[in-house]
């Protein structure tokens, strides 16, 4: 029974801990009791176990060495530095400015102000990166309006919480952040390839939304024009103003870009950074004309949209561009967003006049959350610390490789096994406890895969990788994946897609705890209107959740069956020219150039040694040569 317990300690400590998780107990204390009591009953099982358990107690030694290095990691500093950036832009009205002017830009499209909630969220995420942030701040200013105007209570509920979750796969998401670290590789790769997925997924919910307001009219309508402001004098919309001011804009990114070597996400977001310039160039001087003449060449609309997208697209390639064309790190990177975010704060409160946007309470408050949150994943990631120490050292983590390389269907059953149950734990767990506790295990497992399995080689030759020939342990030749960075990070995003979900479960998803703290729970009075609302019930908010859900779900599968959403071709290699030296052949007789001499050169006074045969010098070392001088016979002494 000794011996049976200390061969299978590994799958009874991970039992154990869901065992905990599920009886409620907190994440980071339920890894650190579970390591510290599994790490002496391992230690006085070792001799039992065959060589299977490695731990001993000088391995405790080894714990505070493993604290520093969680607390020297500039990586996740990054965490803190987004959290409070985000914090900042959502407690100075960022999101109430865009969410009205979007709103109007888009109010009398059939589905607008849904469409208005989407492109917002998108926005947001990639300035904010926090989903309570987003689905709060769209909570309170969308809702009251969509429930105004008509619109179905789970189209509405749904499309906020499911537009909120965007922070967590389009960058600068702090779920990115955690997974790069925990995988080993560049938190820039991982926002690089997660911009599409991201993009992708929020043209899918502004697609459903569409399908929506055209199937069922009655679910999305569009706003009364009597109910749309930023109108000209002669009552005009003012449209075709901003149609212009965005084709210069784009035209002029495009010149100065023109002929340079940028490519790609690198080109996208300077020619973004561009046309916003020229955009808010364009804009002041139109403010200035109107202030000293009464004319403009600008309509309101245009105007107005031009000052309220300049912060979120500055902020936007502070962050996102200085990473990813490599100026900054994450962490650098995140530090300019946060005094970005003070910056534009204190330029809104002189702008407005209005006290609100920005003063000390709202920096207080920004930075206790922040300190709350950072010492929650911390705290996490040094219970999860202790429980690896322990699990490593009793084999799990090759018990975890064995069970999941044995999977049937290669590479691909593999990963839907694991987004399975990735899914599956997304009901009793969040992002950071699903990025601390399994992506750790599942490494080793994942690099084993796409090295071998036969579907990542193939993959790896159609995106150009290199693909080398070896031998395993049989004897036998095969082909590997000599780097599987491309596919680990293509790995990373899917993982980060599926937490998406972790939001949306009902009932269980923190996205729908959010939406419900500040959805109506009894009946009130519309102060536009004046007419009496019903309450919005948790019913409404699960339920307008789940296709939310199957879309996520649908984008898992499309990011599955199209890596090339998240891998990009590799680029051939630049193989240097081969130069051809000529030979010199000798300028004359007996004359041998710079060429050696066909044998050695002899030496005079020494013994001939052959160059081959008995005699021949050998680089055999099995009896090795003395250096000790030979003894000498005692002389004899002289006859007396």
């Amino acid at each position: 029974m000794t011996a049976f317990l200390a061969q299978n300690l590994a799958p009874i400590m991970f039992a154990a801990l869901v065992f905990f998780l599920l009886l409620g107990y907190p994440v980071a204390f339920s890894l650190g009791a579970v390591g510290l009591f599994f790490f002496v009953v391992g230690v006085e099982l070792a001799p039992f176990s065959g060589g299977a358990i490695t731990l001993s107690w000088n391995l405790l030694q080894s714990m505070p060495a493993r604290v520093f290095d969680v607390m020297r990691n500039e990586t996740l500093l990054a965490i803190p530095f987004f959290t409070f950036m985000g914090l900042i832009l959502e407690r100075s009205g960022m999101a109430e400015d865009l969410l009205e002017t979007v709103g109007q830009l888009f109010g009398e499209i059939r589905g607008g102000l849904a469409l208005a909630v989407v492109f917002v969220g998108a926005l947001l995420a990639a300035t904010t990166g926090i989903v309570a942030a987003s689905v709060i701040a769209m909570g309170l200013i969308s809702l009251p309006i969509m429930l105004r105007y008509g619109y179905d209570r789970r189209l509405a509920t749904g499309v906020i919480a499911a537009s909120g979750t965007l922070a967590q796969i389009i960058p600068p998401s702090l779920v990115l952040i955690v997974l790069a670290d925990q995988l080993g590789r560049s938190v820039g790769d991982m926002y690089k390839a997660a911009i599409v997925p991201g993009l992708t997924l929020a043209a899918l919910y502004a697609f459903y939304v569409m399908m929506m307001a055209l199937i069922f009219p009655a679910s999305a309508p569009g706003l009364p024009s009597e109910d749309v402001g930023h109108r000209e004098p002669d009552g005009s919309r003012g449209l075709l103003s901003l149609g212009v001011l965005t084709l210069l804009s784009a035209a002029f990114a495009a010149w100065v870009l023109s002929g340079s070597h940028y490519e790609g996400i690198d080109y996208a977001i300077l020619s973004m950074t561009w046309a916003v310039a020229f955009a808010l160039a364009v804009a002041l001087l139109n403010r200035a004309l109107l202030t000293f003449t009464g004319r403009s060449f600008l309509s309101g609309i245009a105007e107005r949209v031009t000052f309220v997208m300049v912060p979120p697209l500055l902020l936007i390639f502070l962050v996102l561009g200085t990473i990813l064309i490599g100026i900054a790190t994450p962490t650098e990177g995140g530090a300019m967003g946060a005094v970005g975010a003070l910056a534009l704060a204190a330029i809104k409160r002189m702008s407005d006049g209005d006290v609100r946007r920005f003063n000390f309470d709202i920096v207080r408050q920004a930075t206790e959350s922040t300190a709350k949150l950072a010492a929650f994943v911390m705290f996490i990631l040094l219970g999860a610390r202790i429980f690896t120490l322990t699990f490593y050292g009793v084999n799990g983590h090759v018990w975890v490789e064995h069970l999941l390389t044995s999977t049937p269907g290669g590479m691909y059953g593999f990963l839907i096994v694991i987004n399975i149950a990735i899914f599956l734990l997304a009901f009793f767990l969040d992002f950071f406890e699903l990025c601390f506790i399994l992506v750790p295990l599942l490494v080793p497992a994942a690099e084993a895969i796409f090295t071998s399995a036969p579907e990542a080689v193939a993959l790896a030759k159609s995106f150009g990788m290199e693909v080398v020939t070896v031998t395993d342990a049989s004897g036998v030749p095969r082909e590997a994946v000599a780097d599987v960075t491309p596919f680990i990070i293509w790995f990373g995003v899917l993982l980060a897609v599926n937490m998406q979900t972790a939001f949306m479960h009902p009932p269980f998803g923190f996205a729908l705890y959010y939406l419900r703290s500040v959805a109506p729970r009894q009946s009130y009075r519309d102060r536009v209107t004046g007419r009496v609302m019903p309450p919005v019930t948790t019913g409404e908010i699960y339920w307008g959740a789940i296709p939310f859900l199957c879309i996520q779900l649908v984008m898992v599968a499309l990011l599955m069956l199209l890596p090339s959403m998240a891998i990009e071709k590799a680029q051939p290699r630049e193989v240097p020219p081969v130069v051809e030296r000529t030979h010199m052949p000798p300028s004359g007789e007996g004359e041998r150039g710079f060429a050696l001499p066909p044998s050695p050169p002899s030496i005079e006074g020494a013994h001939d040694v052959p160059l081959s045969g008995p005699g021949a010098p050998t680089l055999d070392m099995r009896d090795l040569p003395s250096f000790s001088a030979p003894e000498r016979a005692a002389p004899r002494a002289a006859p007396p």
